[in-house]
């Protein structure tokens, strides 16, 4: 399991008993990275996939943990979709994480009813944490990117800043994401009640394949 280098600084300066809202869990590595630290909060992670859920509970169970005192629950929500807040237990969270999730949401009303329920989900002192793909950044990734075309669209019918990509793992498949920049993340949090509290680049060789931010209630 591997924990990008950005989530691993978020995660550093973790106080040991906060719960945690993590989004887009998949595989369960930060579950398991939480395990291994001794964290003794409560964790819920929340992924669309059944099969990932699985997975990581399965990992969750293989790791080795010093005192496994961190209350784990897994639960299969696809949050792209209007009634999956009602599935979340014992609301609400110090800490909530989506890290490379709100990239693959696409448009902005998709994302904005993500974020009106995040923000009724977090705790008036607790930070909303997530990282944004900066694959642009990559000459490598940017020869990913195929016209949307390929799946009948226009370049008018998108947003700005969205592109299809082109990702191959064993099979064919393609991958939306949005680019977001600095301003438009500050912009989409100042409409959505949030203020910007921390901001930095990471992952990758040369350090800049995500933008991690840090939200907090205004």
């Amino acid at each position: 399991m591997r924990i990008q280098p950005g989530v691993r600084r978020i995660i550093d300066d973790l106080p040991s008993e906060v719960n945690i809202l993590d989004l887009g869990c998949g595989n369960g590595e930060l579950a398991c990275e939480l395990l291994k630290r001794n964290h003794s909060g409560r964790y819920v992670g929340v992924d669309s996939t059944q099969e990932l859920l699985s997975i990581a509970a399965a990992s969750v169970d293989a790791c080795s943990a010093p005192e496994p005192a961190l209350n784990i629950t897994f639960v299969e929500a696809d949050i792209s979709t209007s009634n999956w807040m009602g599935l979340i237990p014992d609301p609400p969270f110090k800490m909530i994480f989506a890290f490379a999730v709100v990239h693959h949401l696409p448009g902005c009303e998709i994302r904005t009813a993500l974020l009106k329920k995040i923000y009724h989900l977090l705790l008036p002192e607790g930070l909303f944490c997530h990282s944004e793909w900066q694959f642009l950044n990559s000459e490598r990734l940017r020869k990913r990117i195929i016209p949307w075309e390929k799946v009948g669209l226009s370049p008018e019918e998108i947003d700005e800043g969205d592109y299809l990509l082109d990702w191959r793992r064993g099979g064919e498949g393609l991958r939306y994401v949005h680019h977001f920049n600095e301003h438009e993340l500050q912009t989409l949090a100042e409409n959505n009640g949030f203020q910007v509290s921390q901001t930095f680049y990471s992952d990758g060789a040369e350090g800049n394949l995500g933008l991690y931010q840090c939200w907090q209630l205004m």
